[in-house]
């Protein structure tokens, strides 16, 4: 069998970042053959959360596999959602009495792909153990054996925690990937036992903001001119950026080839 082509893009930004999925992944999935797509969409409703109207538009639009992040609570009409749908993962390392799972295994085209995430520590809400809950996961799904690909996204801040983890599951899992930050990394590179890693894949939406959201309020920020901090507001300018890596995975489940992806459109 041939190669397994994952596209992993990075954190929907409000409505910017739903357009560029909705409206241009059938575009996006035909110019690079690719077999799956997993997003990440903990800021897709209105920069916090995610909704199930916005997952299932997500989902319609091609998306096979939405992770999440520390915003997933949000939205609270998400949480019986979470449990009903198996393409949703919120992180693993939240206590196992929270709706939903840290993991789900899609069907690829005849093959098994894992999706797992965990939030980090540093510099992040207080969380239980990253690795404890992965290491447990991973005498469940060996490459090669009962699996056909494991992807990995540690959601956090720190850069070197990431970098750690990417070595930490180097040759166990097919590709960890960062979240988070939203701004993309150039570290994309398949680590000495053949496991594909970036820092941080990037984000989805208005590029021309901080971070994806209208720069005034971060500026007011900055320059310390309010004590009462305002809601920060999605951008939605003239142009949609999408940020992503896209990963192939051979028989093995080992990562042969990770690139950088960047698409730009007229936001219309």
């Amino acid at each position: 069998m041939g190669l397994l082509k994952i596209l992993y893009c990075g954190d929907i930004i409000g409505r910017a970042g739903r357009n560029v999925i909705i409206k241009h992944l059938k575009a996006i999935k035909e110019k690079y053959a690719v077999d799956a797509v997993i997003v990440n969409g903990e800021n897709a409703a209105h920069g916090f959360g995610l909704t199930p109207s916005i997952a299932d538009d997500l989902l319609n639009a091609g998306v096979d596999g939405i992770t999440t992040g520390n915003h997933i609570w949000q939205q609270r009409e998400i949480y019986p959602y979470l449990d009903q749908n198996k393409q949703i993962i919120r992180p693993l390392n939240y206590p196992e009495t929270l709706p939903g799972k840290g993991w789900q295994i899609l069907n690829i085209n005849g093959k098994k792909l894992l999706i797992a995430q965990v939030l980090g520590r540093l510099f992040m809400p207080p969380i239980n153990s990253i690795t404890e809950p992965l290491d447990n996961l991973l005498k469940l799904y060996t490459l090669g054996k009962n699996i056909d690909a494991i992807l990995v996204d540690i959601h956090g801040e720190a850069t070197s925690e990431k970098i750690a983890l990417g070595y930490y599951l180097d040759g166990r899992v097919s590709v960890v990937a960062g979240t988070h930050t939203h701004v993309p990394t150039a570290d994309a590179r398949i680590l000495p036992q053949g496991t594909g890693y970036i820092t941080d894949v990037g984000m989805c939406g208005d590029f021309e903001s901080v971070l994806g959201f209208e720069p005034t309020a971060p500026m007011e920020r900055l320059a310390e001119k309010l004590t009462v901090q305002n809601r920060l507001t999605p951008a939605n300018g003239k142009e949609l950026t999408l940020w992503g890596v896209l990963a192939e995975i051979n028989n093995n489940g080992q990562c042969v080839n990770i690139t950088q992806i960047k698409e730009t459109f007229a936001n219309d």
